[in-house]
């Protein structure tokens, strides 16, 4: 059965690779992450009090795991160690949560932590305490994001993706007529710039809405169409997450325009996904004129070939209960998956003792 179900999983990776231009980072992400699907093993430690996390994708991660064949009871098999805490423990108590790993358990003094990870939405932030710096430094970080600056390091930490209502959406990407296209769409909320809200409102060739779209299913349908009719779809990066539609908007066809005037490393999937070649960043300093004039510069094939790798990998934005191969929660596990290779350092006593 197991070899049947590698076999399918492979068989659908291919058909889907000829079918449109590949949206990720490795040539071979079929092949690793069909190992991953068979191979990888977590260990959960058993947390010290209820654990709960405010926001749906954690919870949906954290519920996931807990229920997934990656979990395993013997963590001499495992390749990476949970750490579940909830996101309003305070820094001392984490501090004394990892002292406690660290000098009853063999396991995270075996990398300092590096095949550790832990569910964050705000991060965790620098602090002088030992065992804070090595969770910091060391322990993978899963977030929701943006993250603050300063609480997210590039190499290691991941962003989940975004949960959203999927019912509404088509199984795939149907390209409008050139007639009806706009150049722009700007959800409520995506843009939170006074002066660069203004000048979106005034312009023509974007349309910007004026409040929340309707829950499913009443209007939906609309909000769906005005995406697929738009060439690109605005957002200001770090306006309190709402960035993190990208991984809706795509699914309709519409190129993320990410707005922002600091480098972005915590988009969802970074690691996986060919961002660059799925969606534009632009600096917001020179005004609505200034990002026309970069999208102008998108040609017609560019903008066609974007929208198809966004098309793409939209699958790997949806959360489903269960989750399904390729999807949002498998799709963190390679993530993880990627990381397995970490240094073991070698066990000094001073280090669990201190």
């Amino acid at each position: 059965m197991a070899s049947l179900i590698t076999f399918s999983l492979l068989l659908s990776l291919s058909l889907l690779a000829a079918a449109s231009p590949s949206p990720y980072l490795s040539p071979i992400f079929s092949r690793n992450y069909n190992a991953m699907s068979t191979t990888l093993k977590i260990f959960t430690y058993i947390p010290f009090k209820p654990v709960s996390f405010p926001s749906p994708a954690e919870s949906l991660f954290y519920k996931s795991l807990l229920d997934s064949p990656y979990s395993t009871h013997e963590p001499d098999h495992a390749h990476f160690f949970f750490i579940p805490f909830s996101p309003d423990t305070s820094t001392r108590s984490l501090a004394r949560l990892i002292r406690t790993l660290r000098s009853e358990l063999p396991y995270w003094n075996r990398t300092l932590g590096a095949d550790h990870f832990f569910l964050s939405s705000p991060g965790v932030r620098y602090a002088s305490d030992r065992n804070i710096v090595e969770l910091k430094k060391n322990a993978i970080q899963v977030s929701g994001g943006p993250v603050p600056v300063g609480n997210f390091i590039s190499h290691k930490d991941i962003t989940l993706p975004p949960v959203f209502d999927s019912s509404e959406f088509s199984s795939s990407w149907i390209p409008a007529p050139a007639t009806e296209r706009v150049l722009g769409f700007v959800g409520y909320g995506w843009v939170r710039d006074r002066v660069l809200v203004k000048e979106l409102i005034e312009d023509p060739e974007f349309f910007m809405e004026s409040e929340p779209p309707p829950p499913p299913p009443s209007e939906r349908r609309n909000y769906g169409e005005r995406l697929g009719k738009s060439d690109f779809c605005l957002f200001e990066y770090g306006g309190g997450g709402v960035v993190l539609r990208i991984g809706e908007v795509v699914r309709y066809g519409c190129v993320p325009v990410v707005i922002s005037d600091r480098p972005i490393q915590d988009l969802p999937l970074m690691d996986v996904l060919r961002w660059q070649d799925m969606a534009v960043f632009v600096n917001g300093g020179k005004g609505i004129e200034g990002v026309k004039r970069v999208l102008r510069r998108v040609d017609e094939e560019s903008l066609v070939k974007m929208k198809r790798l966004g098309a793409a990998a939209a699958q790997h934005f949806v959360w489903n209960s269960p989750p399904q191969p390729l999807d949002a929660f498998n799709t963190v596990a390679y993530q993880l998956w990627l990381r397995r290779h970490t240094i073991r350092y070698a066990e000094r006593k001073e280090w669990a003792q201190s």
